[in-house]
């Protein structure tokens, strides 16, 4: 691929080309492991939120409360170079992304979720419970086959806020697409100006980014459900 990629766009430009494209495999993976984890802890919390024990319920949404509120950026400075040089931990740019991006997805997705499961009329909480089902029974059976059709949308179109997240990921020394385009925007070679780069950049951002939301919108018609935006609430 990078001898095609010289050979039409010539030097340095194929080159370059050849390493975003190749950067950007990390950008997916960082996202993929992000999404995961952001769902599987945000399952949890939103698990947690619902559960019949206020004091439980209070716990959650402050977790929360406390990773909407702090800014992805801080979250990576924490883990990527706080935790290090206070704690004496060695933690790698790729650990510190996973774990700033992980806490900052399940925080977001455990909302989305929750709005889902908010969207069942209550009537059919009670009309589980009417029949003998437990708590977690009506929601296995009842609640979140309903539930899951109006979560699918917004959570393939928070895909999206992750993998333009994953762009920060850079400031922590984590190589990914934007680490390798700022290294090459501000290299002195020609060819390699930032005018160049960011559109290049963009175009791939886009490229990663567009399907998932045609992708959020069809699951959104076909299913008939609106996405929620994830609000922080207090109960």
């Amino acid at each position: 691929m990078k001898d095609t990629l010289t050979a039409l766009f010539g030097k340095p430009e194929g080159i370059i080309l050849f390493q975003l494209i190749e950067a950007s495999q990390f950008t997916i993976y960082l996202s993929l492991i992000a999404f995961a984890g952001g769902a599987t802890f945000g399952g949890l919390l939103t698990l947690l939120r619902i559960l019949p024990n206020k004091a439980v319920q209070r716990s959650a949404t402050a977790f929360v409360w406390l990773f909407q509120s702090t800014p992805l950026l801080m979250l990576l400075f924490l883990t990527g170079l706080g935790a290090p040089r206070f704690l004496g931990l060695d933690i790698s740019p790729w650990t510190a992304a996973v774990i700033s991006l992980t806490l900052h997805s399940s925080a977001f997705m455990a909302d989305v979720w929750r709005g889902a499961l908010e969207s069942v009329p209550s009537g059919q909480w009670e009309a589980a419970r009417a029949v003998g089902l437990s708590f977690f029974r009506s929601l296995q059976k009842v609640i979140m086959p309903q539930a899951v059709r109006a979560a699918l949308a917004p959570t393939v179109s928070f895909m999206v806020q992750i993998i333009k997240g994953t762009s920060l990921a850079y400031i922590i020394g984590f190589h990914d697409l934007m680490a390798i385009g700022k290294r090459w925007a501000n290299a002195t070679v020609p060819g390699s100006e930032p005018f160049i780069i960011f559109p290049v950049m963009a175009l791939i951002y886009f490229s990663l980014c567009y399907p998932l939301t045609l992708w959020s919108r069809h699951l959104e018609k076909s299913l008939g459900t609106k996405p929620r935006e994830p609000v922080v609430t207090t109960a």
